[in-house]
């Protein structure tokens, strides 16, 4: 399985996704983190002591079993999205057995995602490996991540933006959702490839982005589509 572990701005330059790669809006017709996001945190700032002092407990939580589902976090696509919710959801998500959500799933992700490249490209700011000059819990990974912007995080935009979603098919159970998609943000933490502040600005991202996407028509049509083939799966 190809590993989508380069952020969405690098695997669009690298040829990984279809010049549709942001179904419904383009990145310019996103909300713009640069106008509503504070930066990152100075390393002179409180907020700066509170990104160092959770890099400290990730790198804690590494040798436990958080930590090995940290690890499996690390993969970037719409396959870990599933196997992240499936459980929760009570149906397996697949393009064969739900091929309407997962058509949604794929193309809602790929747009909102695409809120997070303002920022990343303007700001640039170095990963907690690079910072540190230390290890992470995927150095697989690390070559090709320090030429991508920490903040926000990507893989949080993608999770939080999948538990939204994943939300509004099945409202009965949007606690333990909101909860997946919050812990697959705090996986990049204890991997050392974010900052909690990335991943605090990410949930923020992913918000705004979510409801630019109920102004699209096509999003809306979609979705119903996928309430209706959900509620067929779960008769």
């Amino acid at each position: 399985m190809k590993r989508l572990l380069l952020l969405p701005l690098l695997a669009l330059s690298l040829g990984l996704w279809a010049e549709d790669a942001h179904p419904y809006f383009a990145v310019c017709e996103m909300p713009n983190a640069l106008h509503y996001l504070p930066g990152p945190p100075q390393t002179t700032e409180m907020r700066f002591a509170y990104d160092t002092a959770q890099y400290q407990w990730g790198k804690r939580m590494r040798n436990t079993a958080r930590g090995e589902k940290a690890r499996l976090d690390a993969e970037y696509s719409i396959e870990r999205m599933a196997a992240v919710f499936s459980p929760v959801m009570g149906v397996k998500i697949s393009p064969k057995n739900t091929p309407c959500l997962w058509r949604l799933l794929t193309d809602a992700t790929k747009t909102a995602n695409g809120a997070c490249d303002s920022a990343k490209i303007t700001y640039m700011r170095a990963r907690p490996y690079m910072y540190f000059n230390e290890p992470t819990l995927v150095p697989e990974d690390e070559e090709v991540l320090r030429h991508n912007g920490s903040y926000p995080s990507g893989h949080t935009t993608l999770g939080w933006t999948t538990a939204l979603i994943l939300c509004e098919i099945n409202p009965a159970a949007e606690d333990a959702l909101l909860r997946e998609g919050f812990e697959y943000g705090q996986s990049r933490v204890i991997a050392g490839y974010h900052w909690q502040s990335d991943v605090d600005a990410a949930r923020v991202v992913a918000s705004a982005a979510f409801a630019r996407l109920h102004t699209s028509k096509t999003y809306l049509k979609q979705l119903k589509k996928a309430q209706r083939e959900f509620r067929k799966k779960t008769k």
